[in-house]
């Protein structure tokens, strides 16, 4: 499978969706996705911006597994989706709760927050 395509079924799992719904929304034949994974091949241009679309990603980061502007602000996009739940839930905490687990994780890890 290209990276293009693992990429595409990581954006998916992400999002709770299969290939069928990408299809139905992008407006192609699911079977050209299984082509393209068996071929190794990467859709084409206009193609590869609509499934950006409607996975919410860039172009860049389905072709290259890079995001510009998260590569530019240091954040691993694997990294950030992997907790993006935890930060939501922390970001409902009070102050005094937010204070305490930067307390416990520094302690822990040894690094400064």
């Amino acid at each position: 499978m290209s990276n293009f395509w693992e990429r595409v079924d990581e954006e998916l799992e992400y999002k709770g969706m299969n290939r069928k719904a990408l299809a139905t929304e992008v407006g192609f034949n699911l079977a050209n996705i299984g082509k393209g994974i068996q071929l190794g091949s990467s859709p084409s241009a206009d193609t590869a911006v609509k499934i950006a679309k409607v996975l919410n990603v860039s172009v860049e980061y389905l072709v290259t597994g890079q995001s510009q502007t998260l590569k530019n602000e240091g954040i691993d996009i694997k990294k950030y989706k992997e907790y993006s739940d935890l930060i939501a839930k922390l970001d409902t905490l009070g102050e005094n709760q937010k204070q305490l687990v930067k307390t416990i994780i520094t302690q822990m890890s040894g690094w400064k927050v």
